[in-house]
């Protein structure tokens, strides 16, 4: 969904809007994850997974035909530019964060998945040589299936 504007100066406040509008889901989200709460679904996943789509095709129109904004006033392309600074330093933070739940969360997979191995290894067993030979790996079961 590219953005319906009159000229340079409409088209830099919808975009200046819709970038404000990503910085606040964006620091939302971060304080969700660092007080570890859910991130939204539904409606509002929905609303920032627009949002995004229509900022990454505005910004490659405006690469692609950088005279789409420049007949804006200076002090409207000062005031996208502190937006957008602002949007990566949010974009920086909310990834810090999901990288933390991301590490958090492969470490308690890893101790689980080590915890289970450990009490489902088989019985320890002695060698031919008749030194204990630790675990031999899972123990046999056999199964009844009249039951």
């Amino acid at each position: 969904m590219a953005l319906i504007a009159d000229d340079a100066a409409d088209r830099a406040g919808q975009l200046l809007a819709l970038t404000e509008r990503l910085i606040a889901i964006l620091r939302e989200e971060t304080a969700l994850i660092e007080a570890r709460k859910p991130l939204p679904n539904g409606d509002a996943a929905e609303e920032k997974a627009r949002l995004v789509n229509a900022y990454r095709l505005e910004m490659a129109r405006i690469k692609a035909e950088p005279a789409l904004i420049t007949g804006a006033a200076p002090t409207m392309h000062a005031a996208l530019r502190r937006a957008t600074e602002a949007l990566n330093e949010a974009l920086a933070a909310h990834t810090l964060a999901l990288e933390a739940v991301k590490i958090l969360s492969e470490g308690l997979v890893q101790a689980i998945a080590e915890e289970v191995a450990r009490h489902t290894t088989g019985a320890g067993a002695y060698g031919a040589d008749g030194a204990f030979a630790g675990a031999s790996g899972p123990t046999p079961v056999a199964l009844n299936k009249t039951a």
